[in-house]
């Protein structure tokens, strides 16, 4: 079974494309062999920075001869349509077979189609992959009409067997396939032959070309820990730089530079940021300080002078770059010291955040009002949360962040700090983005707390609102990372929080806000700036609840004072708050919101081994807006579904609600009460009636307490007797009196379990 190497060789590759490119030529490359036929015992792919290339083992010598049998037209039918199907399958009258069928005889064409060798079915794929390769860019070149992400150069395609190695005969454009193979560009321009992979790889290596990125980047890793460890210090671990580097050379070289004395003021995630971002080079730190004080860069190629020219020439750059970024901070520092770092947001009134939601500085405003009205909720000081809220997003007006958008908030904690602020508002300015992800760290101070959930519900109600929600595989505003963040955030920090009710005072914020305007000097927010309390409060719960009359009589005394006079926006909201819990919560379009805060939690639940059924069942059940209360319940149901008893019970639970919703089907009555135990017949009735007394006893205390295990044990210990009661008896008796108290005997097994979770939405 020959082995095939083929290398794609090319201008450069950007970093970013190659791991994906390398998967793609193996796939395609793999798929087209062995739709061909060609099936392989492995096959691997690598990239550098100017060749992509693949190994495939054990591949068949040629693609075995395969015969069809293709029916066609009956023996009796018109001669054109034979002709037809003669054409068709490549064969002439006399080869065809006359079978017998139900309908009558029938043509059978036997096709034949002969093996082809592997070189030829090889140089097929390999043509249609180059020729359609899905780069995310792509370049033409010269006069031809091939398109690759660079200029392609050679092709190399040999198979190699044990007899020895034969080029595939390809020609692309003018590129013909061979067995020259380039080295590095300056350490070894020039090319050798191969025969194999393994001679491939040793002679890549022979002329400083390490084919294996993961092999570069532990090279990477390895030399640059040794040399900051050398010195009494570390790297800054970044993986997704690590991974960018090892992309960009094909025989790394380490070295390690000083940072100039006049940049060691600057906040580290500036030094890291900057040198990241603009030169691609490592941080070194200082472990007992903290403090960035070198850096690492990898260069391409060895030099006589071990890299002294490069160093030379990276830090003469880097002292450019960090003196902007330098100025940049004291700039900064001096706003904050004669402004006030709240001053700092004002320019966010002319920056747009949507056009149908306002300018940042409104949506600062909605953010600080509902951090307010949050804070008690999660223990924050409202003053303090209210404050942070204002100041939590004012670094976005800052020079520094308009450099390094990266550093939103990171920045904030800075200047706040700068400007005597406590480190609560500090720290909710740098973290209330957070979670930004799945795996990112969630806030646990109050304020931050308070800041993040007011920043995450004002997005995402404020886009229901406008109707721009979720579709398919598209989110531009990262709605889903929203309410995702706002579980995380809830769940980490164990909140009691009414969802439902949070999304409609955000609702309410916001439309307040649109109301009265913000604090800008001339600006009323609204055209109609006469609109009392009353028709204000009657508008937006027209927009927010369907089928709703406005009754004058729930609305409190005061109401015709206009909204603009109010002395203390808490009245209002409380006024609000007393309007709407007149309101059926089941009319209020914020449930599709809360939908989809549910489908965001099975997925997050996943990871768990939650199945999204178990949420469902829990879903129905009270408190279905309270998060933490409906993931506790989850969990205990799942927990529960693991064991035998559990699994077992929901067979037994189904079984009785399949003969029960039969029977109340066919008799038109509901089997719910009157069970009495002076009507069994049977031990294993009495046993059921003695076993669902105690459950009762144990899961009422239990479910009143939220204390979901115990409930949950509970209605699995009936497991034994409710197998031995559907084993022995009879539910449906020839005896109606006993048959009636049988199926309310069912009843109160129905009603006991689903008093815990709703199990008809369990699955199996």
């Amino acid at each position: 079974m020959p082995d095939l190497l083929i290398e794609l060789f090319s201008e450069e590759i950007p970093a970013r494309m190659q791991k994906r490119a390398s998967e793609d030529l193996k796939k395609l490359i793999t798929d087209g062999l062995v739709e061909a036929g060609l099936t392989y015992a492995s096959a691997g792919a690598f990239a550098t920075p100017r060749r992509l290339a693949l190994s495939v083992e054990g591949l068949l010598a040629a693609s075995p001869t395969t015969v069809e049998e293709r029916k066609g037209p009956r023996v009796d039918a018109p001669e054109k349509a034979l002709e037809g199907f003669l054409r068709g399958a490549g064969v002439s009258k006399d080869e065809l077979e006359i079978r017998d069928e139900k309908k009558g005889q029938v043509y059978v064409a036997k096709i034949t189609k002969a093996g082809r060798p592997a070189s030829v079915i090889v140089a097929d794929v390999l043509e249609a992959t180059i020729r359609n390769f899905p780069w995310p860019k792509s370049m033409r070149w010269g006069n031809g009409a091939l398109k690759w992400v660079r200029p392609l150069h050679s092709i190399v395609c040999i198979l190699t067997t044990e007899e020895g190695a034969e080029v595939v005969p390809l020609d692309i454009d003018g590129i013909k396939a061979g067995n020259t193979v380039f080295g590095h560009r300056f350490m070894a321009p020039n090319t050798f032959a191969v025969s194999s992979f393994e001679a491939y790889t040793t002679k890549l290596k022979q002329n400083f070309v390490m084919l294996d990125a993961a092999e570069r980047a532990d090279h990477i890793w390895h030399d640059a820990t040794n040399q900051a460890f050398a010195q009494g210090l570390e790297i800054v671990e970044d993986a997704g730089l690590l991974a960018e580097v090892a992309g960009l050379v094909e025989w790394p070289v380490v070295l390690m530079g000083d940072i100039a004395e006049d940049f060691m003021g600057l906040p580290p995630e500036v030094l890291q940021t900057s040198m990241k971002e603009h030169q691609k080079f490592f941080s070194v730190k200082n472990p007992k300080t903290g403090r960035i004080e070198k850096f690492v860069t990898v260069a391409n190629r060895e030099t006589a002078d071990n890299g002294a020219t490069i160093l030379a020439g990276n830090q003469k750059v880097l002292f450019a770059r960090l003196s902007d970024a330098k100025f940049f901070w004291e700039n900064d520092n001096r706003t904050v010291a004669r402004d006030g770092f709240e001053a700092m947001s004002a320019p966010l009134a002319n920056v747009t955040f949507h056009n149908k939601l306002g300018s940042q500085a409104d949506r600062i405003a909605r953010i600080a009002a509902l951090a307010r009205e949050i804070a008690p909720i999660v223990g924050a000081d409202a003053d303090e949360a209210e404050l942070a809220a204002k100041v939590a997003k004012a670094d976005l007006s800052s020079e520094m962040v308009y450099e390094f958008p990266e550093l939103q908030g990171i920045m904030g904690r800075y200047y706040a700090k700068a400007a005597g602020m406590s480190d609560a508002i500090a720290d909710a300015c740098r973290d209330h983005y957070s979670p930004l992800g799945p795996s990112d760290d969630v806030p646990t101070d109050p304020v931050s707390v308070a800041v993040a959930l007011a920043d995450k519900l004002d997005t995402l109600t404020g886009f229901w609102a406008i109707d721009e929600k979720p579709t398919g595989s598209k989110d531009p505003f990262a709605l889903r990372r929203a309410a995702l963040g706002v579980i995380r955030l809830v769940l980490k920090n164990g909140l009691r929080l009414n969802l439902l009710d949070a999304l409609r005072r955000s609702d309410f914020v916001r439309e307040y806000w649109k109301f009265v305007g913000t604090t800008r000097a001339g600006e009323s927010g609204m055209a109609n700036s006469d609109e009392t309390t009353e028709v204000f409060l009657h508008r937006i719960l027209r927009d927010q609840f369907v089928s709703y009359e406005p009754n004058p009589d729930w609305v409190p005394a005061d109401a015709a004072k206009k909204v603009r006079g109010e002395a203390d926006f808490s009245q209002f909201i409380e006024k609000y708050v007393v309007y709407t819990a007149h309101i059926e919560t089941n009319k209020c379009p914020r449930n599709d919101l809360l939908s989809f805060f549910h489908d965001r939690l099975k997925v997050f639940l996943k990871d768990e081994g939650i199945r999204h059924d178990v949420i469902d069942a829990c879903l129905v059940m009270d408190g279905a807006d309270d998060i933490t209360l409906l993931v506790k319940r989850a969990r205990a149901l799942s927990a529960t579904l693991a064991t035998e008893d559990g699994k077992n019970l929901i067979q037994g639970f189904k079984r009785a609600n399949n003969i029960l919703s039969q029977a109340e089907k066919n008799d038109g009555v509901e089997y719910s009460y009157g069970a009495d135990i002076k009507f069994a017949e049977m031990d294993e009735e009495r046993a059921v009636f003695a076993a669902l007394d105690v459950a009762e006893t144990k899961i009422k205390p239990a479910m009143a307490s939220e204390d979901f295990t115990a409930a949950m044990s509970a209605m699995a210990d009936l497991r034994g007797p409710v197998d031995a009661f559907f084993e022995a008896v009879q539910v449906n008796a020839d005896n109606d009196v006993v048959r009636r108290n049988r199926l309310n005997l069912l009843g109160r097994i129905r009603d006991i379990c689903l008093s815990v979770a709703d199990l008809t939405k369990i699955d199996g």
